[in-house]
């Protein structure tokens, strides 16, 4: 996730909403990295020892070695990481610490600046890296002044769907390494496990629902994508979950436009599987599919994946990546994919997909339209 390894003297900022498993995660790696010979030292504000100790039992793990402090002063948090000098802090979280000189709550915007600020000279000063918790509100935005994510060397997401055990870490701002690496992990009875990427597919064959491939940091995976198209005697509402809103909507008007759909007049709901968020432009054209195949009743082929930016004309671009792209469709299973005309072709041999180069929307989604 982190371009090779934590970096000492480094500030790692973990952001989620509450509940997401930020905290199992950090106990998990806490208790292996002291493990390993390096110790750990967990400052946890939402937690007392016994709670901390009761989770390390119940997920199997030796949580007597991993150091701790109570995470609500910022004083005592810093001489304990003085006095002990751990490689790794834990700060469970940064909304919930608070310096007695700063005159405002915790979690308010000096608190917040002036422990990050704090924490960030200890990183430098005495070679500790240093991991933030940071809770994220309902709109998505990390709690608290948006300048704490500028000031850490790297920031990683945590999310998921709360009715599953997916989880998804994202990275984002990274000083030491690549941006946009992305790993999954399973939520069970011992903590969270790593998983292969992406969701599990359900096999398709029904209207509505369209396999994409998606490209996150160095790593591809197959994703659905959904669509449903309801006729409306009323205003018409557009709905999305798990993709760019701005981009559904005028992916859905180019569709409509190129394939004469005439939708524009019903409800549009869009939606990605597994509580997954793609941003990927590659898959416009699985959005465009799945429009497609919802309001002429008609399922994709089977064993069909789409890779490819669509344009305001309707023409199919091409997207970079596509080795990864095509080698994560073979894995998932596909047959065939289309992809945009002029995309490299992949080495003899090493995928199974056959592919169909289109140059536009009316060719690629040929099998939707009914003669």
């Amino acid at each position: 996730m982190l371009g090779g390894g934590l970096v000492p003297a480094s500030v790692i900022l973990l952001a989620g909403a509450p509940g997401i498993g930020k905290s199992t995660l950090l106990l998990q790696l806490a208790s292996r990295l002291t493990g390993a010979g390096h110790p750990c030292l967990l400052a946890s504000g939402e937690e007392a020892r016994a709670q901390v100790a009761a989770r390390a039992r119940r997920l199997g793990l030796e949580g007597n070695a991993v150091g701790y402090v109570a995470g609500r002063d910022l004083a005592a948090v810093l001489a304990a990481a003085r006095s002990e000098r751990p490689r790794v802090l834990i700060v469970d979280s940064i909304q919930t610490i608070r310096d007695p000189e700063a005159d405002a709550l915790p979690g308010g915007v000096a608190q917040v600046r002036a422990c990050t600020d704090a924490l960030i000279s200890l990183a430098k000063e005495e070679d500790v890296i240093v991991l933030l918790v940071g809770h994220v509100t309902k709109g998505g935005d990390l709690a608290g002044p948006r300048t704490l994510e500028h000031a850490v060397d790297s920031v990683l997401t945590f999310e998921g769907d709360a009715r599953s055990g997916l989880r998804i870490l994202t990275g984002g701002k990274n000083r030491y390494g690549p941006e946009g690496e992305v790993a999954w992990f399973e939520m069970t009875s011992q903590g969270l496990t790593e998983t292969e990427a992406g969701p599990q597919l359900t096999g398709g064959g029904e209207s509505g629902c369209a396999t994409g491939i998606v490209l996150a940091g160095r790593r591809a995976f197959a994703a659905e994508v959904q669509a449903l198209v309801v006729p409306s005697e009323g205003p018409p509402r557009r709905q999305v979950s798990g993709l760019d809103p701005r981009r559904f909507h005028i992916v859905a008007a180019v569709t409509d436009r190129a394939l004469g759909l005439r939708s524009s007049r019903s409800e549009l709901f869009g939606a990605s599987s597994g509580g997954l968020r793609l941003e990927d432009p590659g898959v416009d054209l699985a959005i465009a599919a799945a429009l497609a195949s919802a309001s002429e009743g008609r399922a994709p082929p089977p064993g069909s994946g789409f890779v490819g930016e669509v344009s305001l004309t309707g023409t199919v671009r091409p997207v970079p990546g596509m080795e990864a792209r095509l080698l994560a469709a073979s894995a998932a299973g596909l047959t065939e994919i289309r992809v945009a005309a002029g995309s490299p072709a992949m080495p003899a041999g090493r995928s199974r997909c056959r592919v169909i180069q289109v140059t536009h929307l009316r060719d690629a989604l040929s099998w939707a339209i009914v003669k």
